[in-house]
């Protein structure tokens, strides 16, 4: 059995309401050395595997598939 950690950003071109929002709200509250934010998601999966290299390849068709949309987000896997 695997833990895979799935990390899924926007793309640095796509805009982030949601970061802007959350940056305006950390300057209101005097955190002016925060210089941006960028918010994504955070995904843990067990996986079943018989290797390190099939467990990724699952993630990996996991989060082309359905998790992440490779339009706008990136997305960055971690094998445990």
């Amino acid at each position: 059995m695997y833990k895979a950690k799935v990390n899924v950003t926007l793309r640095p071109s796509i805009l982030d309401p949601k970061g802007k929002a959350a940056h305006h709200a950390l300057q209101n509250l005097g955190l002016e050395q925060v210089q941006g934010v960028r918010i994504g998601k955070f995904i843990e999966l067990d996986v079943s595997a018989n290797s390190e290299e099939e467990a990724r390849s699952i993630v990996d068709a996991a989060c082309s598939k359905l998790l992440a949309n490779e339009v706008m987000e990136d997305f960055e896997i971690h094998i445990d």
